[in-house]
């Protein structure tokens, strides 16, 4: 911890400046200083985020850059900003830190890899975003510390102070804009600590496939047997719950490369959804909420500081931070080698799609940049029925090249070392939302195991007519009645219908990523 780190470099020329300071000291300073801040019955600082509860995806920008424009999939995700106004915000961004009576720095690495790790330095104005950061980063000893040397990456997080919506190329007061040739990320007009953790995301995911390296949005686990397994899902499919197994240690819950080792996470932490949470649900992660845990946005009571997990009062996007030695089955350090299984989830709220289908390299490809799952009706507004979802590589918001670039890397690391693909169901069978009823985790834990274990893989398969994957018709622990979707509705004829429908939404949604080198994955999808 330094008062007078020497930040003239990065234009820092504030009074006081804590770089790396140990938590109970930023617990003190957040406790101190910050609105909304207290400690929890367990432990945990208690913070809020301000108006902001959530990512503002519409806000990002990425500099329009000759060296590095041709690489970017632009569009809706990444959306240009021209140089000049990155500049004007970043020189908004340090003005405002440099009144600030004092700022803090968190010096970390991205990456466990340390042949692909980044430096990355944060510079911001609350100390709950800097014991944020402390959590998601993977942190140095002392030495490292000492000799940490030039970040590759610095982001200027200065969220409490406004964007100018009139500066060119900017919509709101909130303005979240990377420079991968100025290797800087500049935060205005949101706290929300969650944008910091996934530009760093976003910075991996453009310069690791540079490396023919595959970064990817899932999280891993390991067996005994030294077995990897990775889950791929978008929120509410059971991507951190499966992939939290007592009889496997955690990898990461998030984030992770693929090279030419095998798997290495690229966070030091993890960032985990609390709604409803309980030590019943979810033992690992109930467990974690202790000292050094960031809880965000959440309710609690005055009188005893106990946390209502249930409420929504602030925000459904409750999140807790924590170093990822919190939970106890881990494997530190955070590596793993090539994964023998891969595994796809997908709440599927139609009712069609198997509990679990066994996939080829071309239909991974396919359900790779497909990234489907579904929302139910009630969960949004206007929402009456189920309604299709699908984010290429299973994290559109942050990948940066296109789609296809992430998945056909995939696919040669599947070819190069055998790795089976699965397609696992967690959402409805017998019937859509509203007529059937979820799959039991019990069954898909089962499943899980079975692919862990390998035991799956040697079961007889039939093949699906309408969207050619192999559906296994057996599975220890699983009824073997519910392992063909069209069996557990009683209207045949309905079932057929709807299966038709959303394989229709299927290629409608593939048809943006068809090209003239495609046609081997556009044939891996639905007839």
């Amino acid at each position: 911890m330094e008062d007078h780190f020497d930040l003239s470099r990065e234009g820092i020329t504030a009074k006081k400046i804590l770089r790396n300071a140990p938590p109970a000291k930023l617990y003190e300073e957040a406790l101190r200083n910050e609105t909304g801040s207290a400690i929890s019955d367990t432990g945990a600082l208690m913070v809020y985020s301000g108006e902001k509860t959530g990512r503002s995806p519409k806000d990002k920008r990425i500099v329009e850059n000759p060296e590095s424009a041709a690489d970017i999939w632009w569009g809706d995700v990444n959306i240009p900003l021209d140089q000049h106004t990155f500049k004007i915000n970043r020189e908004r961004a340090i003005d405002y830190l440099n009144t600030c009576p004092q700022i803090y720095v968190i010096d970390g690495y991205a990456g466990w890899d340390p042949e692909n790790r980044l430096k990355v330095r944060v510079i911001c104005s609350r100390a709950y975003h800097a014991l944020f950061m402390h959590n998601m980063l993977i942190r140095p000893t002392e030495k490292e510390l000492e000799g940490f040397g030039t970040p590759d990456f610095t982001i200027y997080n200065s969220g409490a102070f406004p964007a100018n919506r009139y500066t060119k190329g900017i919509s709101s007061k909130t303005s979240v804009a990377v420079s991968f040739e100025e290797r800087q990320l500049v935060i205005l007009g949101t706290e929300y600590a969650g944008e910091m953790k996934k530009g760093v995301f976003t910075i991996m995911n453009y310069l690791m496939p540079k490396k023919n390296i595959l970064s990817m949005h899932c999280s891993a686990n390991i067996g005994k047997d030294n077995s990897v397994s990775l889950f791929f899902g978008l929120s509410g499919t059971g991507k951190t719950t499966l992939s939290a197994d007592p009889q496997r240690k955690l990898i990461g819950d998030d984030e992770h490369c693929w090279n030419h080792n095998g798997i290495f996470n690229i966070e030091g932490g993890c960032y985990a959804k609390c709604i409803e949470l309980s030590a019943e649900k979810e033992p690992e992660i109930y467990q974690a909420i202790r000292f050094g845990t960031v809880l965000e946005n959440v309710v609690y009571d005055a009188m005893n500081r106990k946390v209502d997990f249930d409420s929504k009062a602030i925000t459904e996007n409750t999140r807790a931070s924590y170093p990822i030695e919190y939970i106890p089955q881990v494997a530190i350090p955070c590596v793993g080698g090539h994964p023998k299984n891969i595994v796809f989830l997908t709440c599927d709220a139609f009712g069609v799609l198997p509990p679990v289908s066994k996939l080829s390299p071309d239909q991974a490809m396919y359900h790779f940049i497909s990234g489907y799952t579904a929302k139910v009706a009630g969960t949004e507004m206007g929402v009456t029925e189920p309604q299709a979802t699908f984010s290429a590589c299973f994290g559109a918001a942050f990948m940066v090249w296109h789609p296809t670039k992430y998945a056909e890397l995939l696919s040669e690391k599947i070819r190069e070392q055998g790795s089976q693909a699965w397609l696992v169901n967690t959402g409805w069978s017998g019937g859509g939302y509203g007529k059937g009823s979820r799959l039991s985790l019990k069954y898909t834990r089962a499943i899980v195991d079975a692919i862990n274990n390998g035991s799956l893989q040697k079961m007889e398969t039939q093949k699906d007519s309408l969207f050619g994957f192999e559906i296994p018709q057996q599975c220890p622990g699983v009824p073997a009645e519910i392992l063909n979707p069209r069996n557990t509705w009683e209207d045949k004829g309905a079932y057929d219908t709807t299966a038709k429908k959303l394989a229709e939404l299927f290629k409608k949604n593939f048809k943006k990523y068809e090209t003239g080198d495609s046609k081997k994955i556009v044939a891996a999808g639905p007839v």
